[in-house]
């Protein structure tokens, strides 16, 4: 059994390799010049608060799958809730990204706090694994921190 200090490898590397959209959002967001550049290559869709939040809308519908497969574990009125709990992010974010930059940003980022308190929940009821918590803060407090440069 994996202990909590033990984040599995893949997963740790899966989940870092995950946050580059966010970080290279963060990137061409705080260097002008660079979002500028890459916006005439790839377009301005794929740099600053934009990349982040089509991927972040993207990431939260990922998670209610995931923790839809949390709740599978779990059997009636847990199981139930579970299921309900587990379609808030993906609701989220197709509510709660419209409009400015500035607004979809902090939308986001209460988004993946939320989702953070429901990864609490599913850890706390034994359905997730047990480092599973320490992976969802670093990668959380990552992703805040790169949606806090789409708002200041």
């Amino acid at each position: 059994m994996t202990s909590p200090q033990n984040i599995p490898r893949s997963a740790l590397m899966l989940g870092l390799a995950g946050l580059a959209p966010f970080v290279w959002g963060a990137l061409t967001t705080l260097v002008p010049t660079l979002g500028l550049q890459a916006s005439g290559v790839i377009g301005s869709r794929f740099v600053g608060p934009y990349v982040q939040l089509y991927y972040g809308a993207v990431i939260l519908s990922f998670m209610s799958g995931v923790l839809w497969g949390f709740a599978t574990k779990a059997d009636g009125a847990k199981a139930t809730g579970g299921y309900i709990l587990s379609v808030l992010p993906a609701l989220w974010a197709f509510f709660m990204t419209g409009g400015g930059a500035v607004g979809a940003s902090m939308n986001l980022i209460a988004g993946f706090v939320g989702l953070l308190l429901l990864d609490w929940q599913f850890w706390r009821q034994g359905l997730a694994p047990a480092w599973w918590m320490k992976l969802r803060v670093l990668l959380t407090a990552i992703v805040v921190l790169c949606l806090l440069t789409g708002v200041l």
